[in-house]
């Protein structure tokens, strides 16, 4: 089962594979970095595909499928776990979503190991100087996925516990939010002012606070809480209706259990559904102010243009969610657009960084030229 499931990684692997080789770009490197975050987005939208559509048990066990490659192979067992549960959590379709995800996880897999490969024989070429190539991100990124496929086990061998998902899905960002930095070092960027320097500090928040709200978002989606407040901008028609904190926010805990095993409350999903809410406004503000910022600033004015244009299809796409009582398409887009957010909020933070990165390499040089002759 394991060889037929990395034959099938390796298989998938291969489409972006052959588009970085097959480009008429000549830097593969760039490319294959550029790929493999597309495709980690592309995962992140799938991943938000499987947890909506209540997937993520469609195979009980990990890394296979009842201990078979697909669902094909163990057809015979969905179809009598589906019977015995009709709607329960195991179905042939919820089977295929759910292994999809893997095998497009192996992928990712793929192209980091691929990515490790080109940059120990660019960096050992080059003697150990060119720093684009130094492999210790790509092994970075190699360990962070192998972590994120461990929670995925996790996932599923403990039953989709809220705390251990939640974790799935900010390690999946996580990853993310690191191959955009490693795309990002391997990409020519336009002259970016000195006065991007005065945007280090309130990139590197604003970071920090949708990270804060990634959390708050992955905990009302792996609760189950999105239609606990069905109206805005109010919640149940108050400002401050009924909540359950102790219970909202007790960490370990089974699906819809409180920490003593007695069902979760509704206060406690207002809880959770009402403070990611309010949060989101901290997010508005920063982001939205820390963009506005961007726009005055040469060379950051295209990811100031669109982080104020992620932020109001996030807006749009929640208060819609809210609306439109949690239809899938849009709960999806909320999703990436979460996702999006944080890739641009990467490219803000290291585009920031570009003056003060210049200026340390030309005082190196100078310092270079002024050394005495051996």
């Amino acid at each position: 089962m394991l060889t037929q499931l990395a034959l099938t990684g390796l298989i998938v692997a291969l489409l972006p594979l052959s588009v970085v080789w097959g480009s008429k770009d000549p830097d593969k490197y760039r490319k294959l970095a550029w790929v493999t975050v597309f495709l980690t987005f592309d995962l992140i939208m799938f991943g938000a595909f499987t947890r909506l559509t209540d997937s993520g048990l469609g195979c009980p066990d990990w890394p296979g499928c009842y201990g078979h490659a697909n669902p094909l192979q163990a057809h015979e067992h969905i179809s009598a776990a589906q019977a015995a549960m009709p709607g329960g959590p195991v179905s042939v379709a919820k089977a295929w979503i759910e292994m999809v995800h893997r095998y497009f996880a192996m992928a990712v897999g793929v192209l980091i190991i691929s990515m490790i490969i080109i940059a120990v024989r660019g960096w050992l070429k080059s003697r150990r100087q060119d720093q684009r190539f130094s492999p210790r991100l790509p092994a970075l990124l190699l360990a962070f996925v192998c972590l994120q496929g461990a929670f995925g086990a996790w996932t599923v061998t403990l039953k989709l516990q809220p705390v251990i998902v939640t974790i799935h899905l900010l390690l999946g960002m996580g990853l993310l939010g690191l191959l955009t930095w490693q795309a990002a070092r391997q990409s020519i960027h336009p002259p970016v002012s000195a006065a991007a320097t005065s945007l280090r500090l309130p990139a590197a928040i604003c970071l920090a606070v949708l990270a804060t709200q990634l959390a708050l978002g992955g905990w009302v989606s792996t609760n189950y809480a999105a239609l606990a407040c069905m109206d805005f901008p109010l919640c149940h028609g108050s400002a401050m209706p009924d909540m359950d904190f102790a219970n909202g926010f007790s960490l370990w805990r089974q699906l819809g259990k409180t920490a003593g095993g007695e069902y979760l409350p509704f206060p406690a999903l207002t809880a959770i559904h009402w403070t990611h809410r309010c949060f989101a406004g901290v997010v508005l503000l920063a982001v939205g102010w820390t963009a506005h910022k961007a726009l005055r600033v040469p060379g950051l004015q295209r990811t100031g243009r669109w982080l104020l244009a992620a932020l109001a299809l996030q807006l749009l796409t929640g208060i819609s969610t809210v609306f439109l009582e949690w239809p899938l398409a849009l709960a999806v887009m909320h999703n990436g657009g979460a996702a999006l957010l944080l890739l641009l909020l990467v490219m803000l933070n290291f585009k920031a960084g570009i003056p003060a990165q210049a200026a340390s390499q030309t005082a190196s040089a100078t310092h270079r030229v002024g050394q005495p002759a051996a």
